[in-house]
């Protein structure tokens, strides 16, 4: 095997990935997050991520994360704009189901994302320098994808979320146009 081949392949999130979503707000998945999301709440997220998948834009976007070669749907990844500390920059975010964590499947997909984000800052004039992760502090499996993307930690900070629901977070960070000022 090609060891620089990717193992996942990102595909723009579509109504049909409902299912996907359900199965991604498992308890275990979601301890760190506030737990799992009632059903008429998970309804409005999976139209968000319908929505910003369609987005051209260049206010993000959502994709399932499909493994190869199997050709499966394991979980989900992406990027979406966001204020932060006075500066436009993207976020990003994943989840990857249990059966397929511990594979490298998250570190790659955040990797592809990555390259998203930074395809779609070229497009918008480099309008975002950055590409942020907002990991909890206490979940070592997400702040080691940053670590092993090429994340830079800046250190914690105080979050909410979800609104209402205060945790402790590390900002990590990754420079999608390096070498550009401001």
């Amino acid at each position: 095997m090609d060891l620089l081949a990717s193992p996942v392949r990102l595909e723009p999130w579509a109504a049909s990935d409902f299912e996907l979503l359900r199965a991604m707000n498992a308890p275990d998945l979601m301890e760190h997050l506030g737990g799992p999301e009632p059903e008429e709440a998970l309804a409005g997220r999976h139209r968000r991520y319908v929505d910003l998948s369609a987005d051209t834009t260049g206010a993000g976007r959502m994709f399932r994360v499909v493994l190869l070669p199997e050709e499966v749907a394991v979980g989900s990844v992406g990027f979406w704009k966001k204020t932060w500390h006075g500066e436009q920059v993207y976020e990003t975010g994943w989840t990857v189901l249990p059966g397929f964590q511990g594979r490298g499947v998250a570190t790659a997909a955040t990797r592809a994302v990555a390259e998203r984000a930074r395809a779609a800052s070229v497009r918008a004039g480099g309008a975002y320098r950055f590409l942020h992760a907002f990991p909890s502090t206490d979940n070592g499996p997400s702040n080691a994808v940053c670590r092993k993307a090429g994340f830079e930690l800046l250190g914690e900070e105080a979050f909410e979320y979800p609104p209402g629901r205060p945790m402790r977070c590390n900002d990590w960070r990754l420079e999608l146009l390096p070498g550009r000022k401001g």
